[in-house]
């Protein structure tokens, strides 16, 4: 019997079609690339952060953390728009970062943010009608929605000198929020308060995400709070600040604390923060706290400057 040397049948459309592409994954919202910070003075340049880059998407809770000294802050107000970068671009929606604006607001640790002469309400409409973004009953409104959402409503009409640290704290919050910026910075907005009132300004602000989906870039020294906090943690190096590792830590939360996994990824980061690189030195940059042991330290066999051979570790600043 001759075997069948074609099927009969008509063959379906779409079964010739190629596959579909997969779906295209969304450009980033803020991206760093490669962003280096000296600041200068009469005598020397000093190395703030260097080549740092990093994509943050929509609606990331994007963390920043390293030991005091690694430019963290600096990197900050940089995304910010108050310091230029020396190297490499901050772009937001594709466009370069020059200059403050009003699609980026900032959170700072002081407590003397908010203008004493101006009440809750006032300091909350202030920024809304000083960039021009919304007339004053619109930006009425907009307090009294989000000074209800952080839970000062009743004090609205109280001054800033009337209330606790972390009732001021709560009306920068609502404050930024109003603003609806694409990017909220926040620079360590609860270091200076107790631990009770930290945890519970974290897990308000967790709260206020979970509603309004803001993306946020969080500066912090606390690897118990980075992984309360953020979905995505970049960890930075001693000074100057370089991108050692990024962590995934979308897992975690508050419920997370004193978890095995927790207190595993815990140890993690600070191997990663504190430790040396396995694979050896990294070259020392230029105003560095590296470079100036380098040029300082004298050879002791001629008193000549001692140059580091490749491949050594480099030096640390003991946290």
């Amino acid at each position: 019997m001759a075997a069948r040397l074609s099927d009969p049948r008509p063959v379906p459309a779409d079964a010739l079609a190629p596959p579909p592409a997969p779906a295209a994954q969304p450009a980033p919202l803020l991206q760093v690339d490669g962003v280096s910070i000296d600041y200068r003075t009469p005598q020397r340049v000093v190395r703030a952060t260097h080549r740092v880059g990093f994509d943050v998407h929509a609606a990331d809770r994007f963390v920043l953390l390293g030991a005091s000294g690694c430019g963290k802050s600096t990197l900050l107000k940089s995304i910010a728009g108050f310091i230029p970068p020396s190297e490499g671009e901050i772009r937001l929606a594709g466009r370069a970062v020059t200059r403050p604006g009003p699609d980026r607001v900032v959170v700072f640790q002081e407590f003397d943010q908010l203008p004493p002469w101006k009440t809750v309400r006032e300091n909350v409409m202030f920024p809304l009608l000083a960039s021009r973004t919304a007339g004053r009953r619109e930006a009425a409104e907009r307090a009294a929605l989000y000074l209800d959402k952080v839970g000062l409503a009743k004090f609205a009409d109280a001054h800033p000198h009337q209330l606790s640290g972390g009732m001021k704290q709560r009306v920068a919050i609502a404050r930024a929020l109003a603003m609806q910026p694409q990017v909220l910075l926040m620079d360590e907005p609860f270091a200076a308060l107790d631990a009770l009132t930290r945890r519970r300004m974290q897990e308000e602000l967790l709260g206020l995400w979970d509603e309004f989906r803001f993306t946020l870039i969080f500066v912090t020294h606390s690897i118990e709070e980075a992984l309360v906090v953020g979905n995505r943690i970049a960890i930075l190096s001693p000074h100057p600040g370089r991108l050692r590792a990024e962590v995934n830590s979308h897992q975690f939360g508050l419920h997370s604390l004193g978890g095995a996994e927790f207190q595993a990824t815990a140890q993690r980061i600070h191997r990663l923060l504190f430790d040396e690189p396995a694979d050896g030195g990294i070259p020392a940059v230029p105003g560095s706290v590296a470079a100036d042991a380098q040029a300082l330290s004298p050879d002791r066999r001629g008193g000549a400057p001692f140059i580091r051979p490749a491949g050594s570790p480099p030096f640390q600043i003991a946290v």
